[in-house]
């Protein structure tokens, strides 16, 4: 089978990657549809539940840490004609890709894994489960912690009592789509890091000796994303600082296996 795989002209691959691509899209736009046609409950208790106090993520911030939101002054408006048509083609597509990321990633690794070689493929087995499982849990982390602490600040925060906020729905779901959808991709940084270990570009030392302004790095981004107070920016860093520290354990058991190989 191996040497069949090997034989194949480089149309065939073309031709192989691009069916893949092709399940892929199918796969993303029947969720999306799925998603279209369920879009007045997503709206309502997905995202524009954040604005409400009894959201999950400020009822155990108020039980555990004594922080309690009363109330987020917020609105909400469409100002242009498509406003809420496209925002809802966005949210099904986008829903459908991060639902769908598992049978993305698996596609796009059946094309890649016939090229390594038999010790590479024992090496990142179940690379496909563990690149999922990192990837939804960074999804939670941006929907439960980081979309939420942004919401509340950025709701509640007035320069003067006769300013309402009231936001337009570009803003409010641009906000929260690309923080969720990018803290799935931040908590990757393992798998990142397990790559380049295997292609040599970094090392553990490298991590190590720049561990400290990658802490610094971190923390001036928690200050960003965060309101400004310091529970939340913790919140925030802990999770990006131990991603970091995995990726040093990561990075430093690749040389490891790699020294060892040379030897024997």
């Amino acid at each position: 089978m191996e040497e069949e795989e090997n034989k194949m002209s480089f149309l065939d691959h073309l031709e192989e990657l691009r069916w893949r691509l092709v399940r892929s899209v199918i796969a993303v736009f029947l969720i999306a549809g799925v998603l279209w046609f369920n879009q007045e409950w997503i709206m309502n208790h997905v995202f524009l539940s954040m604005k409400d106090p009894s959201f999950i993520s400020f009822k155990l911030l108020c039980e555990y840490t004594g922080i309690c939101v009363q109330e987020i002054p917020v609105k909400m408006q469409s100002t242009t004609m498509g406003g809420q048509f496209a925002y809802s083609m966005m949210m099904s597509f986008l829903g459908g890709i991060v639902i769908g990321f598992p049978y993305i990633f698996y596609q796009i690794w059946s094309f890649v894994k016939p090229g390594l070689k038999t010790n590479e493929k024992t090496v990142v087995s179940g690379i496909v489960f563990y690149v999922s499982i990192l990837f939804f849990i960074g999804i939670a982390f941006g929907y439960f912690v980081i979309s939420p602490l942004c919401v509340q600040f950025f709701g509640s925060y007035q320069m003067s009592k006769d300013i309402e906020n009231i936001f337009t729905i570009n803003s409010y779901m641009s906000t929260i789509l690309s923080t969720v959808f990018y803290s799935g991709l931040l908590f990757l940084l393992p798998v990142v890091a397990y790559i380049f270990a295997k292609m040599g570009v970094i090392t553990p030392e490298f991590l190590r000796k720049y561990r400290k302004h990658a802490i610094i790095g971190v923390l001036i981004l928690s200050a960003v994303i965060t309101p400004p107070d310091l529970i939340s920016q913790v919140i925030v860093a802990i999770p990006i600082v131990l991603l970091y520290e995995i990726s040093i354990l990561v990075t430093a058991n690749v040389y490891k296996k790699l020294k060892a190989a040379e030897i024997s």
